[in-house]
């Protein structure tokens, strides 16, 4: 048996909704650890019958279940940055970034500070579109904390930004598992769908400048 077998094998066995939204969460806050070794996975061995991640008897559904358990669980974790960033405040947070147990998870003051000056260069839809780049995601939590957003936005952006990094992830494990007719059938409505999302994200910062525009 191979090494992609063996741990294929233990995915089958021990992956469940709740540790998805349990590894997520840790993923989405301080604690460095990788989605990408979780949702495609997840949707790669949803397929195995015998899996606790078949629960419906339809691949597609499962498949929609471990992006919404995966991005409740995002959602947990930058909850978690979100409040201890906003209690601690500014001096504390850096100050563990460049503590001992801050470079055990992975965090210095200067990847706080990355992070902290993409949020304030993009303002509060950076809680959105930081979910999706690399090395940003993880900690756009922090920054939107310190600057107490408002909670209700923080929680929309963040559902949004968490949704599209988990299907992308999704649609890995489909082509992992050799579903590329299903990815072909779809790709109208995956393409509409993505079409949208980027005319809206084009739309608020095109209104965005003009209002800026208009205060000066």
């Amino acid at each position: 048996m191979t090494l992609i077998e063996t741990i294929t094998n233990w995915y089958a066995a021990n992956m469940n909704h709740a540790s998805i939204t349990a590894l997520m969460t840790i993923e989405s806050s301080f604690i460095p650890f990788p989605s990408e070794v979780v949702i495609p996975p997840a949707v790669y061995v949803a397929a195995t019958p015998t899996s606790p991640l078949c629960v419906t008897g339809n691949y597609i559904a499962d498949v929609a279940l471990i992006v919404l358990f995966g991005t409740i669980g995002a959602m947990l974790g930058a909850i978690i940055n979100y409040l201890l960033s906003m209690w601690l405040g500014r001096i504390v947070i850096y100050k563990f970034a460049d503590s001992k147990l801050g470079h055990l998870c992975m965090l210095n003051s200067e990847k706080v500070k990355k992070a902290e000056d993409y949020f304030n260069e993009h303002g509060k839809v950076s809680t959105f579109v930081g979910r999706l780049i690399p090395g940003i995601r993880q900690l756009i939590s922090i920054p939107a904390g310190l600057a107490k957003m408002h909670f209700g936005q923080f929680m929309l952006y963040t559902f949004l930004g968490a949704s599209i990094w988990n299907i992308v992830l999704a649609v890995l494990g489909y082509v992992a598992h050799g579903q590329a007719d299903l990815i072909n059938k779809y790709s109208h409505e995956l393409s509409v769908a993505i079409l949208a999302i980027l005319a809206i994200v084009v739309v608020y910062f095109v209104v965005r400048k003009l209002i800026a525009l208009s205060k000066r």
